[in-house]
Parts: structure tokens; C-alpha cells; sequence
């Protein structure tokens, strides 16, 4: 285990720990309720201060200047897709012209595919893995079907040894000479798994392989090095550590190597800039990454990146990820020491190279438990079968607080208060 120093029990410890913490100043940017702990942001990130100073900030521009907006601040909203693709360079150490803001995480699946996915008869499977979240999955089949092929002939689903995770090895030995392009989530959103990003590439490159990543659940807690990793394509969703809001608008990464290519969804606003306006039915893809644009951007969706963006990238990817993994270290430190009697278990790899920004914690009742969390002013979430997902996320929460949870999952136990809830699933858990 990769442990920063040696844990000890007590609360004294953990404010001890808060004491020395270089972040815990961007607490106050965030709203965080009176009495509650906050533990979901790997589903959806708390709201800043600075993402509603942004958004707010739209709305005055909008009022304003109504059409005049495009054409303000040397063209910055019209160009505003791009300008808020440049400001995640630092988390993934991309060329800025290689990233845009667009659509959601599914659609960039199908653009990405559609453009990608050019089956033959020597190569026309697409390699995916069973533990994935399902949307890729679900956007992966639809893309097969639109090439009139079978999905049970052309997906391959890499299978998990253990139901957790995913092992590299394996990843590897199914990149067979038939395989067209590999679809991989960076951080398994179960089990907090992170997978070797580099290596994956560089094995499918060799065999001729296209790889595409999903860096939903790393993004923003993780940093990704884009020169080293050399993926194809990428995309992610901007709700969850990075904390843009509900439903904010995703993140298209396309490898500059591929610019020029056609892209399978077209529209105007993938146009080039300077013959945009003409409105000629002729499609003209601009020379970056905005090619793979296709609507008028979403404004109100895509303004609260710009001010948690510019807070993360003050805070620093580096320093957010050190104290990630110091929250997460310490809260499988008490699992072990204080949990596993009454039947926890730590279910995420306690690797740091192997491990993203959430914990895995895992019970026979995790259903009925998280349901007595909430209960108790903790939000966490629950996954089938037996998980509740645990996010101490580096920016708002504090070592006291994953104290106190751990608290309040040894109080549930005691006091067996999760028995009075139904095993019953509700519709969002």
C-alpha cells in the first residue's frame, strides 16, 4: 500500500491532518448544507461559487448584448467551445486545438464511433469491457447496428476475473488482428479501478488498433498526460469531480493526427469559422477538433466549466490528486481498523497507480445502508450489487469529515437502523 505516512485513530488525528492541508481553503467556495457530508461528487460534483459566478455571469451577457454576444471579447462565446476545451490542458496535457466542449458523453461516443468505426472484413470488432459503464456500451451497439452488422459477432467484451476490475493483461491478449477499435473507461466507475492508459494504447496501436478513452470518472481528480498516453480519441463529462453542474456539457478530445478526417455527425457549427455564416449545404469541417462540433453550443450549460475550471487549475491537478489519494488512503485505513468487524470491506484497488478519486465500500446491505446514510445527512450513492461509492473529494471535503462518516457507518451497525428500510430499489440510488 502506498501510504504517505502511518495513520493513527482519533479525531485528533484528522484535524491534525486538516491542519496541514495546502487546499483546505477552496472548502468555502463550495456550498455544502449545514450538518451534511457530501460524499457523491464522483456522480455530481457540489456547486462552487465560482461555476455560479460564471453561469450568472452568461446570463448578464445574454441580457446585454443579446446577438451582439457572438461578436464581444474578440468573438470568445462564438468561439467558446474551444476557448473552455483549452482551459483542461493541464488536467490532460493536451494541444488546446485538440479539445472542445460539446454535447454529452454518449453523443461524443457517437461521434467518436461514427467517425472512427469503418469496419472490414479483416477488422470490424469493436473491443469493450463488461464492466463499463452501460451508456458506452448501449452507444457502442447502436453504432454497430447502424453498419447493418450483428453486435454479437462484432463486440468484444473483455470479462472482469474477480467482478471488480479489469486486468490489463487481459485488455491486451484480446487485441486480436480483427479488432478495429478499443473503447475503455480510464477509472471503473464501480470499483474506482484506474488502468494503465499508456500501455493499453501503445499494445492496440501496435496491432493497428484504434483507442478511444472515457475519462468520466477520472477527470478532474486524476491527471492524464495526452503526449504520453497518444489515445485517438477521448471524451467525459464535466458533472462529476470537475463540478460544472447537472448535466453540463461534456469534453470531445480528437488526437490532432486525425485532423482533416470527415466527421460521421456533421452540422454547421463544425463548419469552418470563416465560411460559417455563409449557410452553403456544403460542409466544410474546420481544420481542429471543433470539426466534430455539430449544433449551436449550449451556453447555459457549458459557463459554470469556466469558473470551476479556472478554481481547479489554481488548485492544481497534482496537488488535487496528492490529497485525493491521502483522503482515500486514510478512509481505508479506518475501514480496516474500525469497519471490517461489522462486515465492510474496502472493494478498490489500494494501488495508487491503480486506484481513481472514489472508494468502493462494500457490504452484503450496502442498499439498505446507504439509504440509513442519507438519512443521517450523508450522501453517498449505491451500485449493484453491494457497493456504496464513497467520494472525498479533494477540494471541499476535509479529513474530520471522512472521520465522521466513518463514525456514522459504525453508528448504522451498532444501532442496526439500516433494517428499517426496504431492500426495495428506489429509481435513483
Amino acid at each position: 500500500m502506498n501510504m504517505e505516512r502511518d495513520f493513527k485513530l482519533g479525531v485528533k488525528f484528522a484535524r491534525e491532518l486538516d491542519g496541514k492541508d495546502e487546499l483546505k481553503s477552496y472548502r468555502e467556495r463550495f456550498y455544502l448544507g449545514e450538518d451534511e457530508l457530501y460524499f457523491d461528487g464522483n456522480s455530481l460534483g457540489a456547486c462552487s461559487k465560482d461555476a455560479e459566478e460564471s453561469l450568472l455571469e452568461m446570463l448578464e451577457i445574454w441580457k446585454k448584448n443579446k446577438i451582439l454576444m457572438w461578436n464581444i471579447e474578440d468573438g470568445k462565446y462564438f468561439k467558446y467551445p474551444q476557448y473552455l476545451g483549452s482551459l483542461f490542458v493541464p488536467l490532460v496535457n493536451a494541444d488546446a486545438n485538440e479539445l472542445t466542449v460539446t454535447n454529452s458523453v454518449t453523443i461524443n461516443i457517437h461521434q467518436a464511433l461514427a467517425t472512427f468505426y469503418k469496419p472490414t472484413k479483416e477488422r470490424y470488432k469493436i473491443l469493450v469491457d463488461e464492466l463499463n459503464f452501460p451508456t458506452d456500451i448501449h452507444a457502442t451497439i447502436s453504432q454497430i447496428l447502424l453498419q447493418g452488422l450483428d453486435p454479437e459477432e462484432v463486440l468484444i467484451s473483455v470479462k472482469s476475473r474477480d467482478g471488480k476490475n479489469i486486468e490489463e493483461e487481459d485488455i491486451i491478449a484480446a487485441m486480436q488482428d480483427d479488432v478495429a477499435i478499443a473503447l475503455l473507461p480510464a477509472v471503473m466507475y464501480r470499483s474506482a479501478q484506474l488502468l494503465d492508459m499508456e500501455r493499453i494504447t501503445k499494445a492496440g496501436h501496435e496491432k493497428g488498433i484504434l483507442v478511444g478513452w472515457d475519462l468520466s470518472h477520472s477527470i478532474g481528480s486524476v491527471p492524464h498526460d495526452f503526449k504520453k498516453v497518444d489515445p485517438d480519441f477521448a471524451m467525459w463529462c464535466t458533472y462529476k469531480h470537475v463540478s460544472a453542474g447537472p448535466g453540463s456539457n461534456a469534453v470531445l478530445y480528437i488526437n490532432k493526427k486525425h485532423f482533416g478526417m470527415t466527421p460521421g455527425l456533421a452540422g454547421w457549427h463544425g463548419n469552418k469559422k470563416e465560411t460559417q455564416f455563409l449557410l452553403d449545404h456544403k460542409h466544410t469541417p474546420g481544420p481542429d477538433a471543433d470539426a466534430w462540433l455539430t449544433g449551436t453550443p449550449n451556453m447555459f450549460s457549458m459557463a459554470p466549466i469556466e469558473g470551476i475550471l479556472k478554481l481547479i487549475n489554481k488548485a492544481g491537478i497534482e496537488n488535487i490528486r496528492k490529497k485525493s489519494l491521502l483522503l482515500t488512503d486514510y478512509f481505508i485505513f479506518l475501514i480496516e481498523n474500525r469497519l471490517e468487524k461489522y462486515g465492510y470491506k474496502n472493494g478498490t484497488l489500494e494501488d495508487h497507480k491503480r486506484r481513481g478519486g472514489h472508494i468502493a465500500l462494500e457490504h452484503d446491505e450496502a442498499y439498505r445502508i446507504s439509504l440509513a446514510l442519507k438519512e443521517k445527512n450523508v450522501i453517498p450513492d449505491f451500485r449493484e450489487p453491494n457497493v456504496i461509492r464513497i467520494a472525498p473529494v479533494a477540494l471541499y471535503t476535509s479529513f474530520e469529515d471522512v472521520y465522521k462518516v466513518v463514525d456514522i457507518l459504525e453508528e448504522i451497525m451498532l444501532e442496526k437502523s439500516y433494517e428499517r428500510f426496504s431492500a426495495e430499489r428506489m429509481l435513483v440510488v
